[in-house]
């Protein structure tokens, strides 16, 4: 990483939801601290629970609280600035006996530096581990893309949409995969209009 900063996402979660550029584009542009994403459940004591006070600030972060004090979970999606280096080697393991994410969190709410991004009740937030959890978030997939005729997460959407590669590219990876509903997709897309695949 050098003196990157970093995004990092658990690989059981999927996350989905109109605007979900614009959440990700406010924590990419903070040049300083860590950023987490909130999400309101049902049972918060699963999850690292974060307590906001009246200006939306985080005041207390506990991991799997038995009696939670919010309802706002803290999902498996974060960017830190480069400090996390250091903070993750001084990491120690929890009562548990696990090596926490929530400790990394905590280092830096006591910095002042937490910042805390809620997502609201247009986004889906599905941590896919387990197998009846797995299922739900392949059935919540397959009923999107049925619906909407979209791919969910289709990579070289997005990296053409930000302007990692361009349409010569994107054609590319559509021949690719063209025997496939994906590949089929991708030359779809390479014949619109960008404005238009950006409003949707």
């Amino acid at each position: 990483m050098g003196g990157d900063s970093v995004a990092l996402v658990l690989g059981d979660n999927l996350f989905f939801g109109s605007g979900m550029r614009e959440l990700l584009a406010r924590a990419r542009a903070r040049e300083t601290g860590a950023t987490v994403f909130a999400y309101h459940v049902d049972d918060p004591s699963a999850y690292g629970v974060v307590t906001l006070g009246p200006d939306g600030r985080p005041l207390r972060l506990v991991e799997k609280p038995v009696t939670p004090e919010s309802p706002w979970a803290v999902t498996g999606l974060y960017f830190y600035d480069n400090q996390v280096l250091d903070i993750a080697a001084g990491v120690r393991p929890s009562a548990r006996g696990e090596l926490e994410i929530t400790s990394v969190n905590e280092a830096y709410l006591e910095r002042g530096q937490l910042h805390v991004e809620r997502m609201s009740r247009g986004y889906a937030w599905l941590d896919t581990g387990t197998h009846d959890s797995l299922l739900e978030a392949a059935e919540f997939v397959r009923t999107l893309q049925h619906r909407q005729g979209l791919q969910v997460a289709c990579l070289e959407e997005i990296a053409y949409l930000q302007g990692f590669i361009g349409q010569d590219q994107l054609v590319a990876r559509g021949k690719l995969f063209a025997k496939t509903a994906y590949g089929q997709n991708l030359l779809k897309l390479a014949q619109e209009d960008q404005s238009a695949l950006l409003a949707r």
